[in-house]
């Protein structure tokens, strides 16, 4: 098939205005505007790979090269060809008037000399090279199909390339180009996407087979990743089709550049496969840089689907874990710093907390693992694709599940954060030590006691006084010379207080002593009998 569009191709860019123009109006193209603007227009005749046109462009090309053989045989003055004997041999084309009806070129050539014969060459090769040489110049620079491959996108599956990555072809001078491209569906791929919109209650009703379209450069030494033409606008089936947003920028002069991510043209598709879908592109040009456009059919997938993916893949085995940790523990042993052990935690840096499936990238070197579904979540949202650890890429296709850290996550105690590593590939429990901390345990209410300076006083001062009182009924008949120097002692401390109330009774007892006298306490104060 590739083989019939390159000759098709070749033959369309011998083609003159007229045979443009014929070409376009069966078409029912737009016939008019510069020889090279039909030529872009006829070339992208091709891409609707529509057999009648295909058919009429051979026709076209054989009335090209009979009438390039008339023509030469008439300017090298063959007077032995007279118009009655052209108009005798004259094919009549299928098709074609008889005013544009030509002779066949091996009936001229067996009448032409040799002279005539290399000025017919001559003049053969001329022509072929005034058309040849623009056009092989654009083909040069860009293209029609370029060997351009888009970096696979983690959750879309390509089913099928409804439009092979073309070129963006500038068609003059002019910093603003436009081009339309055009693609079709079969019969099955119309009826897939349209039976495949997600119709479940709370779902966004987006399709799950989705057309989508990406941009990226014009470059074939390595993998491509999104990347919009400058003041690209696109219009699908004559409807404007919203692009990501430019990210804001504050460098003057420079222009924001959109998010590279694809975008779903589903909604704007005619799920049709008799009725051909147009893609219209304007951008700005970039000297010496060209961009690439395509379209594929793929099936949109989720971060479950995602990780049951990576778990199908197996697991890494713990041994390779166990070498890596010996390597790094043993590679420094020789310095002056030799490190005995390593502390790797148990928590995704992601979100905070213990890991349920510990993966990392093989592209990574510490040991220091995440968790796979919060990774896969936080990429569904916004596509980044970098370790949370060192914030290097870590691709989907990269991801492995580690089996040591999976291992460990099974053994070890759910409250467990951290984990040591040892010299032997072996681990345990990380201990963490807390500082002292002052404990005030809550006692039953019965025990506790609150202690004041008024209660203090009478509870010392009551107990001081149930032994006066036991003192002076046990001995009522000693002398009572002998026992008032102790007992006025005994008055005086007992009624000295802290409290206002005691002072006036203090006062009158040191003016008055009266030794016999025994004091009662009740409460705060005291009475004096």
């Amino acid at each position: 098939m590739s083989d019939n569009i390159d000759d098709l191709r070749n033959m369309l860019i011998t083609f003159r205005v007229s045979e443009l123009q014929m070409l376009l109006g069966f078409a029912g193209r737009n016939k008019s505007g510069r020889k090279n603007e039909l030529q872009q227009r006829a070339l992208e005749l091709l891409h609707v790979r529509s057999h009648p046109i295909h058919q009429k462009i051979r026709e076209l090309y054989k009335t090209i090269q009979q009438s390039g053989a008339l023509n030469n045989s008439q300017a090298t003055g063959n007077s032995d060809l007279s118009d009655s004997s052209v108009n005798s041999n004259m094919p009549q084309q299928q098709g074609v008037p008889r005013a544009t009806a030509t002779v066949h070129p091996y009936n001229v050539d067996t009448r032409m000399t040799s002279r005539q014969a290399a000025m017919y060459n001559q003049n053969i090769y001329q022509q072929y090279q005034h058309y040849q040489k623009p056009q092989q110049n654009v083909l040069n620079n860009y293209p029609v199909h370029p060997d351009v491959k888009f970096k696979r996108l983690p959750f879309f599956d390509v089913i099928a390339d409804l439009l092979k990555p073309s070129s963006l072809v500038p068609q003059n001078n002019q910093r603003l180009q436009e081009a339309t491209f055009y693609f079709h569906l079969t019969p099955q791929q119309a009826t897939d996407v349209a039976t495949s919109r997600d119709i479940r209650p709370g779902s966004k009703c987006e399709y799950i087979k989705q057309v989508q379209l990406r941009f990226c450069l014009l470059e074939t030494t390595c993998e491509q990743e999104d990347y919009f033409p400058p003041n690209v606008v696109v219009k699908v089936n004559s409807k404007l089709c919203p692009l990501p947003n430019p990210i804001p920028t504050n460098k003057p002069g420079v222009e924001p550049k959109r998010p590279p991510r694809p975008v779903n043209i589903t909604p704007m598709v005619k799920l049709s496969p008799t009725v051909a879908n147009a893609i219209h592109v304007s951008w700005a040009a970039d000297y010496g840089r060209g961009y690439a456009i395509t379209v594929a059919l793929v099936h949109k997938r989720n971060s479950n689907d995602l990780l049951q993916r990576l778990k199908s893949r197996g697991v890494k085995h713990s041994d390779h874990t166990r070498g890596l940790i010996k390597e790094k523990l043993n590679e420094d042993a020789d310095g002056e710093i030799a490190t005995t052990c390593l502390r790797v935690s148990l928590m995704c840096p992601l979100g905070k907390m213990r890991m349920s499936t510990p993966c990392r990238s093989i592209t990574c070197q510490h040991l220091q693992c995440f968790d796979a579904s919060l990774f896969l979540q936080m990429n569904e949202r916004k596509p980044t694709w970098n370790c949370p650890v060192c914030d290097k890429p870590a691709l989907y296709d990269n991801l492995v599940i580690d089996g040591y850290f999976q291992d460990v996550l099974g053994s070890s105690n759910a409250e467990t954060s951290e984990i040591q590593l040892h010299k032997d590939g072996s681990w345990s429990t990380q201990v963490t030590e807390k500082k002292t901390v002052a404990r005030v345990e809550k006692v039953p209410d019965d025990s506790i006691e609150i202690i004041s300076d008024d209660i203090e006083v009478v509870s010392s001062a009551t107990t001081n006084n149930n032994q006066v009182e036991s003192s002076s009924t046990e001995k009522p008949k000693e002398d009572s010379t002998a026992a008032a120097p102790a007992k006025e002692k005994d008055v005086v401390d007992l009624t000295i207080s802290d409290s206002d109330d005691d002072e006036p009774l203090a006062k009158r007892r040191a003016l008055n002593p009266k030794p016999d006298s025994t004091i009662k306490f009740s409460g705060n104060s005291a009475d004096v009998r």
